[in-house]
């Protein structure tokens, strides 16, 4: 499973226990994808994670259920560990939440093969995605049915009609499907659903997808969405009678292993998300999305039951009220002009909204939350040394050449075949990579130029035992060319070409039936008099490389040899482990490996993913300032421009044993030097508030932290962020030193920001004032 949504609050009608879920058009939720959480998370991590996003103010936790993860190969089936859908369910359950789940067969996500298995291409006859086969009801088949014509069509009234047959009692959704069949739900995904309307008059309005933030891929920069921007997405939604809303993510988690899709997509699925990969707090976005759900939850009863009344002004400003006998009346004052700030004047009182943001008054009277004034706690996340290691204890490596001489010398295939064969159908991506090998015989010595075409994602050719080069996809081009001189001798030359995947597709019409490796070539000897192609040569394959046969990534691979003298480094196809203790403390655990190239990494037998810092980021599109305001793209908000597209892999403290030695292996593809890597663990260096005034602040360190130092604090007109804060032109004197004696030495501490804790500010008329502070942990 790869969870969290996250679903903010929806209110479902409810019996007594075992409780029943049905649906209306009036009622209305809030939820929340952990939809990788299983999965994209250690089992340990489960209950932490669920609480804090009941503590967020979330009703639900949203899940999907990927079919490669629980049937990997046909007829054998997982669902232990990370796979342990039921106990997942029930930790749900535990805390008092309901469960949505997704089970696709399709899932998307960015997962690898958006979650089929990839031994379904190796069924005769079958088309994935229509009516050929008895898939289970669908996700997000809307947007990419017409291709499939008929068929399409077809299915999805099968989909439906299986589903209602199957009579569970609760209801069925339809992701991105207008044509949803009845009783189907169809619902919307998106940044923004407030004009979404359902098929059905009847059916309720439901926002699957608020899409967080966005996936991370490996040439491209970190992506984010501002807290204000996501906040008033979902304020609008309720605000358009919306009565569903999810997030995804609310927690995205880690792709460990290979299951990360694309191709391209990176380890981390942070996703920007509310929690952060590592189940942190991400301030201020959890404290933001709290607020406004405590905000929307004080309406319920007037978003449930009454009428609601739209309000038109001038120049995007709009009021909606909800109303009702018995019922206290709630109101949304809404701007949707992206530049102007306005000043709205509604039943005798005047009420500043920014641009782009909403109010919500409960009652109607008085303004408790707008999704653009935040006011809670900003935190600046920062990475600290293992404290288990310092000059004397750091890392010691062993290496291990990657055994390729058989390879090399087109020996140790397991079958072959005249013709280039489809990496992805041929493997059933057991593995990352497939060996092409075949020989050809020259009259004479000649230096002769090898031509690959290649459906990618990455090749590594090798001519009489001699790597004579590499390429890699780039700019989304998977499909590519590859050409390199070769030294061919008189008589037999070997011709061996890695070809390696890094993630599967995920999305799109067809999409599982995009190729990839060296699929029909051709693959051409070029020499100055003639040109040979060697498509249809008898080409000898295997399918991994020799480590993972003898899977020297697990803590016992000591039973081959291992080499510790005079490492190695930038050398292809080398195997790198070291021993190291388990940093101290709870805080989550990470490996920095700056300095390696690509490959996959092990802890303790347990695969973190793949890694790949050696890939830089495009140097262009990040922005030093980001604006809230506007339309959301997944490009709007952009950050580390040109630098490593991940440095840091999360190691689930699930994966590490305390207080005995744990192991880290390395399979370096590319060349790289293990000599900087280490491990750190993430927590808080900073956190910041700038709240007006009249709010409470609560600063917090997280983990059993405490604030060591005030680094500023004013009471007045402060100006900047966090991190730049200065004082304005006027402040209360005795605003730090208040602000220290309540917070030094504190894990956590409140504030109420009022002149009778804080003193006076010597502002003039009008002005109104703020308490920014900067703290360090």
């Amino acid at each position: 499973m790869e969870t969290e949504e996250g679903l903010l609050q929806m209110r479902l009608r409810r019996s007594k226990s075992p409780p029943a879920v049905n649906w209306d058009p009036t009622v209305y939720a809030v939820e929340s994808e952990i939809g990788r959480w299983a999965n994209g998370v250690g089992r340990r991590m489960w209950p932490d994670l669920i609480q804090k996003a009941k503590q967020g103010g979330l009703d639900a936790i949203e899940t999907y259920v990927f079919w490669n993860a629980h049937e990997p190969r046909r007829r054998e089936y997982n669902f232990e560990g990370n796979n342990d859908l039921i106990r997942f369910i029930k930790e749900i359950q535990n805390a008092g939440l309901y469960a949505i789940l997704r089970i696709g067969p399709y899932a998307c996500a960015e997962w690898n093969y958006g979650g089929f298995p990839a031994w379904l291409r190796q069924i005769p006859g079958l088309q994935m995605r229509t009516d050929s086969q008895p898939f289970k009801i669908e996700n997000e088949y809307g947007n990419v049915k017409d291709p499939y014509g008929d068929a399409g069509k077809r299915y999805i009234q099968w989909c439906a009609q299986m589903a209602d047959s199957l009579h569970i009692g609760v209801p069925w959704i339809m992701c991105q499907q207008d044509d949803a069949p009845q009783p189907m739900i169809n619902t919307c995904n998106g940044f923004y659903c407030h004009s979404f309307r359902p098929n059905n008059p009847n059916s309720p309005k439901m926002f699957t997808e608020n899409w967080t933030g966005w996936f991370k891929q490996w040439d491209k920069p970190d992506p984010h969405r501002l807290a204000e921007d996501l906040a008033y997405s979902v304020a609008h939604f309720f605000q358009s009678n919306g009565t569903f809303h999810n997030y995804y993510m609310y927690h995205g988690g880690t792709n460990f292993g290979r299951t990360s899709g694309g191709p391209y997509i990176t380890t981390s699925y942070d996703y920007d998300a509310p929690l952060d990969e590592y189940g942190n707090l991400r301030q201020p976005k959890w404290g933001h999305l709290k607020d406004l759900h405590t905000a929307i939850k004080t309406m319920e009863k007037a978003l449930t039951y009454g009428d609601r009344q739209y309000t038109g002004l001038s120049n995007g400003l709009s009021v909606t009220k909800f109303y009702g006998q018995d019922i206290t009346p709630g109101c949304f004052l809404t701007n949707e002009n992206s530049s102007n700030d306005a000043t709205i004047d509604y039943e005798g009182n005047k009420y500043f909204v920014p641009a782009w943001s909403i109010s919500i008054l409960p009652d109607c009277n008085h303004e408790v939350y707008n999704t653009a004034k935040v006011n809670v706690q900003t935190s600046i996340m920062v990475k600290k040394q293992n404290k288990e290691e310092d000059e004397s204890t750091k890392l010691k490596w062993s290496w291990r050449p990657e055994t390729l001489k058989l390879s090399l010398k087109g020996l140790g295939g397991s079958f072959k075949a005249n013709k280039l064969l489809e990496q992805i159908s041929t493997s059933a991506d057991a593995s990352d990579y497939m060996w092409y090998m075949t020989s050809v015989n020259i009259s004479d010595q000649e230096h002769m130029t090898l031509r690959v075409n290649t459906m990618g994602h990455v090749l590594h050719a090798f001519v009489n035992g001699r790597l004579i080069g590499s390429q890699y996809a780039s700019n989304g081009g998977f499909n590519f060319v590859f050409e390199a001189r070769a030294s061919m001798e008189a008589g037999t030359n070997y011709i061996s070409l890695l070809s390696a995947t890094v993630g599967l597709k995920n999305y799109g019409a067809f999409f599982e039936l995009m190729p990839a490796g060296i699929v029909g070539g051709p693959v051409q000897l070029i020499g100055e008099n003639a040109t040979l192609d060697l498509s249809s040569n008898t080409w000898s394959y295997k399918i991994g490389l020799d480590g993972w046969e003898k899977q020297l990534f697990l803590r016992n691979s000591t039973i081959y040899k291992w080499l510790s003298n005079m490492i190695v480094t930038q050398r292809p196809f080398t195997w790198y482990k070291t021993n190291f203790q388990a940093p101290l403390g709870s805080e989550p655990v990470v490996v920095d490996l700056l300095g390696m190239g690509k490959g996959e990494a092990w802890v303790n037998g347990h695969s973190i993913g793949r890694f790949w810092p050696s890939y830089k980021a495009k140097s262009d599109g990040c922005k030093q300032v980001c604006d809230y305001r506007g339309n959301f793209k997944s490009e709007s908000c952009q950050t580390s421009c040109g630098e490593p597209a991940q440095r840091w892999y999360h190691v689930p403290r699930s994966f590490l044993k305390d207080g005995e030695l744990n192991t880290l292996v390395l399979f370096e593809e590319a060349g790289g030097n293990p000599a900087n890597v280490s491990f750190q663990t993430v927590t808080v260096g900073t956190a910041c508030a700038n709240a007006a005034e009249g709010k409470t602040v609560a600063l917090s360190c997280q983990g059993g932290q405490k604030i060591s130092n005030i680094e500023f604090a004013s009471f007045g007109n402060p100006t900047g962020s966090c991190g730049s804060f200065q004082k304005g032109d006027c402040e209360a004197k005795e605003s730090l030193s208040v602000i220290q004696k309540a917070c030094v030495g504190q894990a956590t501490c409140t504030i109420e920001v009022t002149e009778n804790l804080l003193g006076m500010a010597s502002c003039s008329a009008g002005t109104s004032k703020r308490l920014a502070i900067q703290a360090s942990c």
